[in-house]
């Protein structure tokens, strides 16, 4: 075995954590705007965005237990838990850290939705737009791997879906006056 291992299972787990929130973002932004229509159980759709919410946060510990285990770069609790603390690439780690303190908290009160005022959630919900844009810049800032060509082609095309649909979201939002009244009063 090499001695590398948890320097390519934090790389891994770093990509794939990316990969299920990059799906998250998307199918939400896909449910939110109604795309399945009555064919799909809104049960399902949900679920499963659910799903891919917490798959990503389990990863994510993965990724961080991984970083810790390492001794490629210096890793603590303190590096990876206080934004600017670690010396290699701090603003790219930073912004991982505060990616990672949204996703926590969108995850939490996406569990606690039903116990939580609407108008409370879903701002706090909507929040999940800029972890996405954090997490995607910390890979690209801090990802050893980011310059792969596949890593490239992907993080293009799912950043490009994402602003894609966010813009139909929108867009559907401003063309559906019912929608947007719905939406707004949470």
């Amino acid at each position: 075995m090499t001695s590398h291992i948890w320097w390519y299972v934090a790389r891994s787990t770093g990509i794939v954590a990316w990969l299920v929130l990059a799906a998250s973002t998307i199918w939400g932004i896909l449910q939110s705007t109604q795309f399945f229509g009555r064919a799909v159980s809104a049960k399902w759709i949900v679920d499963l965005h659910r799903f891919l919410g917490g798959f990503s946060l389990a990863f994510t510990a993965a990724h961080l237990g991984a970083l810790v285990a390492d001794d490629y770069v210096d890793f603590g609790a303190l590096e990876i838990a206080v934004p600017f603390a670690s010396s290699w690439r701090p603003v790219a780690v930073a912004l991982g850290v505060v990616g990672l303190y949204g996703l926590v908290v969108v995850e939490i009160t996406s569990l606690l939705m039903r116990r939580i005022p609407r108008r409370w959630w879903r701002p706090i919900h909507l929040s999940s737009y800029v972890t996405f844009w954090l997490v995607t810049l910390h890979l690209v800032l801090a990802g050893t791997d980011a310059r792969t060509a596949v890593l490239v082609v992907t993080t293009i095309v799912v950043a490009g879906a994402v602003v894609f649909l966010t813009l139909f979201r929108v867009l559907a939002d401003r063309r559906s006056p019912a929608r947007a009244v719905r939406s707004a009063g949470g």
